[in-house]
Parts: structure tokens; C-alpha cells; sequence
């Protein structure tokens, strides 16, 4: 039997998706809760194999509660199931730990059917989401190599392009010469170039300096 905990403020929902799966020959809905922090709890003494969780609550969110179960027992294998596909709830869910994302609107025996896939290790994404993450993906691979710089590898870089020393770019940003050291071999690596002058000209080139 695959166990499941279904966490979500709406009762008729509750009712209605834990009827149909009890109903189901290898699923057994083992508890309820109505929020976030509630959730929690259960997740944690219960153990179940699966947990639906609703994103909208009160108390606590959904993603704040997946977070810290997976926090407390990153095996554990949650499913969003919401009405939301906007952005700001889709993403932070998913870094959150959750391993499948399906929409209410969704019928019944495609939610036991996510619970059995989740369940065997797979992961289940409603298709506007797959679509979402691809889009994603895809504006990741076109940012720009200096994107990707930390503040301070910033400002070391705008240092180099003054012609500024190691020594002199520690002196300046108080920090150890050897931390600047670092702060130069990250630079050349992520913005794929070979030497010194040549992330200078990258610099230029893309304006981060006059």
C-alpha cells in the first residue's frame, strides 16, 4: 500500500480526492491537515510514502512547509497539488523539494496516477509547467558569462581593468592577497577566458567598465 498524507484548507477537496484514493485497491490515505504547520507534523511522525500538499494556506504555505520537511527527512516526496501556475508559486515550490507539481483541476484518477508514479521515483509536472521550466532553462543558457560574477568579483574586475595589481586590488578592498587570487582564476573561468588582459577586454566590451 502507498501511504498518503494530504495536507490542504479546503475540506470538500480533502474529502473528495481522499474518498477516491481509499478507494483505490494500493492506496491508503493514512492522514489529513488543513495547513501548513499542521502538515509538518504529521509528515514527520507519520512517514508516509507520499504527501499532497496544497500551496495556499494558512498558518503556513505550502512551500514553506515542504521546505522544512525536506529539511527534517529529504527523502520524503511531496506533490503540489494547487490552482496556481503563476511563476512566484510554481519555482519556489519545485526548489523547495517538491518532486511532482499537478493542479486541482486535475481529475482523480490523474492524481492516483501521480501518487503511484511518484511513489516509483518518477516526477509528474502538469504540462504548462514543463512548459514553464523549459522556458526557464532556456533564458538560463542565454545570460551573459559576467551574469554569473558575485558582487565582489565585480569589483575586482573593474580593478583589473584600471591595471591595477593583485597586491594593490587587496590593498584597496582590504582583503588577503590570496583571496584576490581566487577572486581572479573564478573571474577568468566564468567568463571563459584565458588570461587577465583577456577579461579586461570582456569588460570593455560588454560596458561593465568606460
Amino acid at each position: 500500500m502507498i501511504r498518503v498524507l494530504f495536507v490542504d484548507d479546503h475540506e470538500m477537496v480533502r474529502i473528495g480526492v481522499s474518498a477516491y484514493l481509499s478507494a483505490q485497491p494500493d492506496i491508503d490515505v493514512v492522514g489529513e491537515a488543513d495547513n501548513g504547520r499542521r502538515g509538518v507534523e504529521l509528515a514527520l511522525s507519520l512517514r508516509p510514502d507520499i504527501i499532497l500538499m496544497d500551496l495556499v494556506m494558512k498558518e503556513m504555505d505550502g512551500i514553506e512547509a515542504t521546505r522544512l520537511i525536506i529539511e527534517q527527512w529529504p527523502e520524503a516526496k511531496v506533490i503540489i497539488v494547487t490552482s496556481f501556475l503563476d511563476d512566484e508559486k510554481v519555482y519556489p515550490a519545485l526548489e523547495a523539494g517538491a518532486t511532482s507539481y499537478m493542479l486541482k483541476t486535475s481529475k482523480a484518477g490523474e492524481i492516483a496516477n501521480a501518487v503511484r508514479a511518484t511513489y516509483n521515483g518518477q516526477s509528474v509536472l502538469e504540462p504548462e509547467v514543463t512548459g514553464k521550466m523549459m522556458l526557464k532553462m532556456r533564458q538560463k543558457t542565454t545570460h551573459l558569462p559576467h551574469e554569473e560574477l558575485t558582487s565582489r568579483e565585480l569589483e575586482v574586475l573593474l580593478l583589473m581593468a584600471e591595471g591595477k595589481t593583485n597586491q594593490e586590488i587587496a590593498d584597496e578592498l582590504f582583503i588577503a592577497l590570496k583571496t584576490v587570487k581566487t577572486h581572479v582564476s573564478n573571474i577568468l573561468s566564468k567568463l571563459q577566458v584565458q588570461d587577465r588582459t583577456q577579461a579586461v577586454i570582456y569588460a570593455f566590451k560588454h560596458s561593465l567598465v568606460r
